[in-house]
């Protein structure tokens, strides 16, 4: 099938202000035309000679949502440690290491089970593209195998060897940077390099070198930056114009200022503050900042154990600050911008054709209904999927 016409969209979002009005280029009662993977025409006629015809009277459709941060090469959960936390208990990155160990454990099969278990949850909740970090292996054998299945799913790995110190090297923390840095990067084949900045994981110092290192082999970077408290990642991610810095719950107004000056996006996980119940406004300070702001699952089994992008944008609306349109924006357009690709997160005309179609009038029902998935189509460059392939 070449060319779909979808017709009667009560509500289309579009992300292109230039065919739609306010920030996401809405447009009412439209079709929608794809043909050959990507978007042909969006009008209010109803074009001859289109392949197929699909009837979405009082649905909505958008972009399909851009997970730019997860880490679903895993093995075994943590929900005791989450237990824990509802008692009082604080969030640290100590329980990393848990997960290490059952990871290592774990078969290839295994490990690739579990990475499309949760794909396909996120596709069946309207998600088209992921980014998927390595971060549980923290050895060279380990590391290469993570990427090696992260990129079975999709094109957007990203190397997380530095994701903490492994107890093998705890009490040796800067022999395993360079082990990272002479041994671990040189071999992956990863496309992104990111590292844990923050407390319990890596100094700036640290963490700068990993960047680099990473660059130098044609990586590019992004950064897991102040989740537990206020250090210099914001600056780091600023100074390597990396693509992302991502967390940022602990940033300071200065750290603020710096990402809102620059190209790199502000990435922003409601799973992780939801779960470790963080409650401040982080995204209404990010966005009156002017920054380039983007949400994301964060899909780990310690502190966001979940694939649904339409929770993360309830949770943003209803815990940090955005607005329905800001926080469909960030899910949409936003993590597109945090992987630099703009041929998804929009709809605009020759725009890969990854969009959703909802059972509901309008993209408010995304956060208007939290907990109830109303994704009933999901389509990847042009054609209906229900299973998550690369």
């Amino acid at each position: 099938m070449s060319s779909i016409a979808f017709t009667n969209i009560a509500t289309l979002v579009t992300n292109d202000q230039t065919v739609g009005n306010g920030l996401l280029g809405v447009r009412n009662e439209v079709t929608l035309v794809i043909d050959k993977g990507a978007i042909s025409s969006i009008s209010s006629q109803v074009p001859s000679g289109v392949d197929a015809v699909v009837d979405c009277t009082g649905k909505s459709a958008l972009p399909g949502f851009v997970d730019s941060h997860t880490h679903m090469i895993f093995a075994g959960d943590r929900a005791p440690e989450f237990a824990s936390r509802s008692r009082g208990e604080k969030y640290s990155a100590g329980g990393i290491r848990t997960t290490v160990d059952a990871t290592r454990s774990a078969t290839s099969a295994e490990l690739s089970s579990n990475a499309q278990r949760l794909l396909d949850e996120a596709l069946s909740q309207g998600t088209t593209t992921v980014e998927i970090k390595s971060g549980y292996g923290l050895n060279l054998a380990e590391e290469a195998r993570s990427i090696d299945i992260a990129s079975q799913f999709t094109d957007e790995t990203t190397l997380l060897a530095a994701h903490v110190v492994p107890d093998e090297f705890g009490n040796d923390p800067d022999s395993y940077v360079r082990l990272v840095i002479d041994q671990i990067i040189p071999q992956s084949r990863a496309k992104w390099i990111d590292v844990f900045c923050d407390a319990g994981a890596f100094t700036g110092e640290q963490s700068e070198a990993i960047l680099r290192a990473g660059i130098k082999h044609g990586m590019l970077p992004r950064i897991h930056a102040n989740q537990l408290q206020a250090g210099r990642g914001a600056e780091i991610a600023v100074a390597l114009d990396a693509a992302s810095a991502d967390h940022l719950g602990a940033s300071t107004n200065a750290d603020i200022e710096k990402l809102a000056s620059s190209n790199t996006v502000a990435t922003l996980l409601p799973g992780a503050e939801f779960s470790t119940q963080h409650t401040s406004q982080l995204g209404r300070r990010f966005l009156d900042a002017g920054a380039k702001v983007a949400i994301a699952t964060d899909c780990n089994p310690g502190s966001s154990y979940t694939t649904s992008m339409p929770f993360c944008i309830a949770t943003a609306v209803s815990l940090l600050g955005f607005s329905v349109e800001e926080a469909v924006h960030a899910a949409t357009q936003g993590g597109a911008n945090a992987l630099r690709r703009s041929d998804i997160g929009n709809l605009s005309i020759g725009s890969r054709a990854n969009l959703i179609i909802l059972d509901a009038p309008s993209y408010i029902h995304l956060a208007y209904r939290p907990g109830v998935n109303i994704v009933s189509q999901t389509y990847i460059s042009g054609r209906s999927v229900t299973t998550w392939h690369k």
